[in-house]
């Protein structure tokens, strides 16, 4: 298994409300990860993490609107700040890039509401996408939705009814043996999307 080298946070972003500030703050679990909470004048918070080995990381929540937002980029190395991190970052919804770097490659998370939306693999030759989250959902809303094909359905309907009163007036086998065949395939079409 490759050992980690470094975990780097680019434009990583939280929202919490008052609560979940509360509950952030009370939220680490590891007993070789200390924190500090310092309040600032105007009601911000800034919560530091520190691990057995002196490294830390000051995680700023300003004050806006009633919520505390966090916005920052910083890099990890130690294992135990590093696990603490990823399971706030998602507990409460963080966004943003999160890069494990290992010898010789690079592991990209991109984060979007604390769900890991995309990863990608990138080495010194090549990178290679191993995961993406696709929202079957909306895409499936985003299918039942669309009018393409009732409009198409109706224009078959159209062209049907033209087709036959075409075959009423027609007299010649030869005229009539065309209006069957686009008849059946009109008739084909139909049966499949109606299906």
């Amino acid at each position: 298994m490759a050992q980690r080298l470094a975990t780097e946070y680019v434009n990583a972003s939280m929202c919490l409300s008052e609560a979940q500030m509360s509950q952030f703050i009370h939220k680490v679990y590891d007993p070789h990860v200390r924190q500090r909470v310092k309040v600032l004048d105007n009601g911000s918070q800034e919560v530091v993490l520190e691990d057995d080995g002196g490294e830390e990381v000051h995680l700023p929540f300003d004050l806006r609107d009633g919520n505390y937002v966090c916005e920052l980029s910083f890099r990890l190395e130690t294992p135990h700040l590093t696990n603490v991190m990823r399971l706030l970052f998602a507990a409460f919804k963080g966004s943003g890039m999160v890069t494990r770097i290992f010898n010789g490659f690079m592991m990209m998370y991109y984060y979007e509401n604390g769900r890991v939306r995309k990863i990608v693999e990138y080495s010194r030759e090549s990178y290679k996408l191993v995961f993406e989250l696709k929202d079957t959902l909306a895409e499936l809303q985003s299918i039942y939705r669309s009018e393409a094909i009732e409009q198409e359905i109706e224009s078959i309907h159209t062209r049907i009814n033209q087709l036959l009163d075409q075959r009423f007036v027609a007299s010649q086998p030869k005229v009539l043996d065309r209006i069957d065949d686009e008849l059946r395939n009109c008739s084909r079409r139909l049966f499949a999307l109606e299906a």
